[in-house]
């Protein structure tokens, strides 16, 4: 019975040096001001990841709009321009140089 009381102390005792321990740490000023640049980070980098996803949606869409539909008119020109010297050829006039 003595030994049981005994190691009920010690177990007791152990876990209120844990928890002082543990509660000191956590109130410390250097963990709160790890909580703080941590928390001040995550909202930078939402943030900048946000403006960034804007930023590739205007990119984007500028791309498609204003791109997009000078590379298929130059594509349609130089296709006209072959079949024009592929007529000229078959025709038997001499190529003109393009300019």
């Amino acid at each position: 019975m003595a030994s049981q009381s005994r190691r009920g102390k010690s177990g007791g005792g152990d876990d209120g040096i844990l928890a002082r321990v543990s509660s000191t740490v956590s109130e410390s000023q250097i963990v709160n001001y790890g909580k703080q640049v941590a928390s001040d980070a995550t909202f930078v980098t939402k943030k900048l990841l946000k403006s960034t996803g804007k930023a590739a949606w205007i990119a984007g869409t500028t791309f498609l709009i204003l791109v997009v539909p000078l590379i298929v008119e130059m594509d349609r020109e130089q296709m006209l321009n072959e079949l024009e010297m592929q007529q000229a050829s078959l025709l038997g006039a001499p190529p003109t140089p393009l300019k």
